[in-house]
């Protein structure tokens, strides 16, 4: 068989002989993804009362063709997943093994969830933190102050100001992150990987909040991108987005002695726009923001003061 007609089938190319139900009878070095695939496959078609001649009929694919799939031995395309999961009526989600899929409470919540608007998301997401204790958008905050924002918006000066100000504990998070882990943020991740840097970001507020019943806390930029930890911060604190241009954001950067950004300046700021764009979503849920760009330092500092002394409803 040609390598365009193996691609074309969703196969991988580089053998003349593609994989059956009948050869993977003895097979022992599937891949476990494939194999859990293949199982999600029959199993949906079971559901669906569907023959694999059906199935293949409907999906547009050759029936030896969904027999390696559902044995765990064809490395099918996305293109040929897509047809299969709308042969099967169900979402590519249920299909790949998404968690929100994987029983029929979940399945029921997510058709309750589906289209509705970001308020009524909001609301719903509030509502259950507080109906499993985890919090919800006014409890157990106590005094508690998070800025969140992308590196060089003014999260540390205006942190320590702030704190001083108001005679809070100022925490960085990503010291406290170094502490816990014994190595720089760059080191974990270097060495650990990203997946181990969340871990120790997530531990390391879960540690601040439960000591800290009033601080002010400075969150690295990408926080927001885990959502175990971003919900615990909407939970347990107060929260300020610290915004500013790309153009500031770059400028304090390099102003911190990172010069990495030079070597490629346009591509960099590209990145960064990219970067803001991607979590500006997430920022906003930010109960409170302040342009950083807008005013000199001091001024945006008196803003962020007024602004979190009302919050907490501190004499100004």
């Amino acid at each position: 068989m040609s390598s365009t007609i193996l691609h074309e089938l969703g196969l991988v190319p580089g053998s003349d002989t593609v994989a059956t139900a009948s050869d993977d009878a003895g097979a022992t070095d599937k891949h476990p993804f494939l194999a859990a695939l293949g199982e999600r496959v029959r199993a949906l078609r079971s559901a669906r009362g569907m023959t694999r001649k059906a199935l293949a009929t409907t999906a547009e694919i050759s029936e030896r063709h969904l027999a390696n799939l559902e044995y765990g031995v064809g490395n099918a395309s996305i293109l040929v997943l897509i047809q299969v999961a709308g042969a099967l009526r169900c979402s590519l989600a249920e299909l790949i093994g998404d968690v929100t899929t994987s029983t029929p409470e979940w399945l029921l919540i997510r058709e309750l969830l589906q289209h509705r608007d970001d308020a009524t998301l909001r609301r719903v997401r509030t509502t259950v933190g507080e109906m499993l204790g985890t919090g919800g958008q006014n409890s157990a905050r106590s005094s508690r102050v998070a800025l969140i924002g992308l590196r060089g918006a003014g999260k540390s000066s205006l942190g320590q100001m702030l704190a001083e100000d108001l005679g809070f504990p100022f925490v960085e998070l990503s010291r406290e992150i170094e502490k816990f882990a014994g190595c720089s943020i760059s080191e974990i991740q270097s060495l650990y990987g990203m997946n181990a840097y969340r871990r120790y970001e997530l531990r390391a507020l879960e540690e601040s909040i439960q000591i800290y019943p009033e601080a002010i806390i400075a969150t690295p930029g990408g926080l927001v991108s885990d959502p175990a930890a971003f919900n615990l911060l909407l939970a347990h604190c107060t929260t300020v987005w610290l915004q500013a241009t790309p153009e500031d954001h770059m400028r304090r950067v390099q102003e911190q002695g990172d010069m990495r950004p030079m070597a490629a300046s346009k591509e960099a700021m590209e990145d960064l726009k990219s970067i803001l764009d991607g979590r500006a979503a997430f920022y906003s849920k930010a109960e409170y923001m302040i342009n950083t760009s807008t005013q000199p330092l001091t001024d945006t500092f008196y803003a962020l003061r007024n602004l979190v002394r009302g919050s907490l409803k501190l004499a100004v």
